[in-house]
């Protein structure tokens, strides 16, 4: 195909510097017209290979794309074509991980992949019944620090299971204790039923943190896509309710805003993988039972009041139509004089996070997640 591609733009290059315009020129003026019209051409050539890798013009790194093309070899259908229920039967991009490791020959055990990190499912008390919980725990002996967990889904799909990868990783990380909820989930529930429900996981977590061997003065927040959006949201609440104060929030290519899919990465992203605009869509119209709805302080967080918050760790993949909400928060944080530390990793796509055991940057955003939540554990307990 690129080499057709070439002979075809070779013929039509000659044609030009035959013509009585080219023939006009000096050599060396036509000699830089046929390589401008050749390289020109050619470009998008190109660019249409990198899109058939990642569904952009962004390469991935070659251990994430291992990722991609073992998820993209599971046969799953495009979720937003689907009903709800075909939807949650789809591989995940952590069974894409899980075939990866398989082709290795490597332990896919949660214990194996992060050692040191005991778990224990369990319920809790919710606003409409009991909610069920992961609450993992690192060896040694305690206090520690407390993290409360959302995970992803786009507040429809996944569950704890899903994302056992980034909450275990954090526990690993922090040296801390993570309690990662299984909130509810739409349209079942619509909003702002996982937003009650993570409010309470938070309460009960402030509530019961020496039972557990935790540290209730060292209490933190932190969440993944639709979990970024709770995390931050359970933090402005906790604010707004006069509830302990989280010392930390860990917002990981969070979703910042549901009312405008036109900014720059719904665009130069929206036919990613594992994560596309059409799903964004699909997710808000199966999530949001009002009008209203979407311009809610606790969806709109772009828009909502910042004041106030604690310190905000924000990680972002490249290739990600969520990249530019986070963009978007760090600058709306930052106006509001909270401290924020935003990274954009290269190379690695929506849910990278919670795939350490393959990809290599998402050991990297574990490992700075880690220190930036240590750095507030460290700073409440000293004050």
């Amino acid at each position: 195909m690129v080499v057709a591609g070439r002979e075809g733009i070779k013929r039509l290059a000659m044609t030009y510097l035959s013509s009585s315009v080219a023939n006009k020129l000096p050599a060396w003026a036509s000699a830089v017209s046929f390589t401008l019209l050749l390289a020109g051409a050619l470009a998008p050539t190109v660019a249409t290979a990198q899109e058939s890798k990642t569904g952009t013009r962004f390469s991935a790194d070659a251990d994430m794309q291992a990722v991609l093309d073992a998820l993209a070899g599971l046969g799953g259908k495009p979720i937003e074509t689907l009903d709800v229920a075909e939807a949650r039967k789809q591989p995940t991009p952590t069974d894409a991980v899980m075939a990866v490791l398989k082709r290795q020959g490597r332990d896919t055990s949660p214990t194996a992949m992060v050692p040191e990190v005991a778990s224990d499912d369990r319920t809790i008390p919710g606003p409409a019944g009991p909610l069920p919980v992961r609450i993992y725990t690192p060896t040694g002996s305690g206090p520690f620090p407390v993290v409360v967990y959302f995970h992803g889904g786009g507040w429809v799909l996944a569950d704890k299971n899903v994302y056992d990868g980034g909450a275990r990783g954090i526990a690993k990380q922090t040296n801390a204790i993570v309690v990662s909820v299984d909130y509810r989930l739409a349209p079942e529930a619509k909003f702002p039923a996982q937003h009650d429900d993570a409010l309470a996981t938070y309460q009960w977590a402030a509530a019961n943190a020496a039972s557990l061997g935790g540290d209730p003065r060292r209490l933190a927040i932190a969440g993944e896509s639709a979990g970024g959006n709770l995390a931050l949201a359970t933090a402005i609440a906790a604010r707004d309710q006069r509830l302990v104060a989280p010392v930390h929030v860990l917002a990981v290519y969070p979703i910042a805003q549901a009312s405008d899919f036109a900014t720059l990465s719904y665009n130069d992203s929206a036919t990613a993988k594992p994560l596309n605009k059409a799903m964004m869509g699909w997710f808000a119209d199966t999530t949001f039972g009002k009008p209203g709805d979407k311009s809610d302080p606790r969806v709109d967080l772009v828009h909502a009041d910042l004041r106030g918050l604690p310190p905000v760790t924000l990680i972002n993949a490249r290739i990600d139509p969520l990249r530019s909400d986070g963009d978007m928060l760090a600058a709306a944080l930052g106006k509001a004089g909270v401290k924020v530390d935003h990274r954009i990793y290269d190379g690695v796509t929506h849910e990278f996070f919670g795939m350490a055991a393959v990809v290599a940057k998402a050991r990297d955003a574990q490992a700075h997640a880690g220190q930036a939540l240590k750095a507030s554990f460290t700073a409440a307990a000293s004050g």
